[in-house]
């Protein structure tokens, strides 16, 4: 989706231009793009009347936002102990030669971001691999692959 920042005043509207609101503004312009783009962050500080530092720091400080562009499936490998153990390390290194992607990578194509976590506590059913809402466990190397053929079938689909 391309950046727009008539999309960001709806949104600020939406919520208002207090900083009371800000962190609810920047989930949605989050989830509407994927990421913060850093005209977002400008706009959103003007329109709050608070200085573009604060609103960069809160971006920093919680994972859920991204500064930069992201894929529309984001795929969450877990790293935790059990998922090490149970062959987590394997997942990993299957989905760079599936994806072309390391851990942190979002394709050119913005279909796929790779990222790991140190835990999705799902650790009885490790190693565990978050795609979106869904939770896939017990996930084995060739598991893995046939979940990115079914994604990109369904982006296929979609174009």
């Amino acid at each position: 989706m391309e950046f727009n920042l008539q999309d960001v005043d709806a949104i600020i509207d939406q919520w208002g231009p207090t900083p009371a609101s800000l962190l609810q503004i920047m989930l949605d312009i989050n989830h509407r793009y994927n990421y913060l783009p850093k005209e977002s962050i400008d706009r959103v500080a003007k329109r709050l009347r608070m200085p573009v530092s604060q609103v960069f720091g809160v971006a920093n400080f919680f994972k859920v936002f991204s500064l930069t562009p992201r894929g529309r499936v984001i795929m969450h490998v877990c790293t935790g102990t059990a998922c090490h153990v149970k062959g987590g390390p394997k997942i990993i290194e299957r989905l760079v030669q599936e994806v072309n992607l390391h851990p942190g990578e979002t394709s050119e194509d913005l279909f796929m971001t790779l990222e790991t976590v140190n835990c999705v506590g799902a650790c009885a059913s490790a190693p565990v691999v978050v795609v979106g809402d869904a939770t896939y466990s017990e996930v084995t190397p060739n598991k893995v692959s046939a979940l990115v053929k079914g994604l990109k079938e369904q982006e296929a689909q979609r174009s």
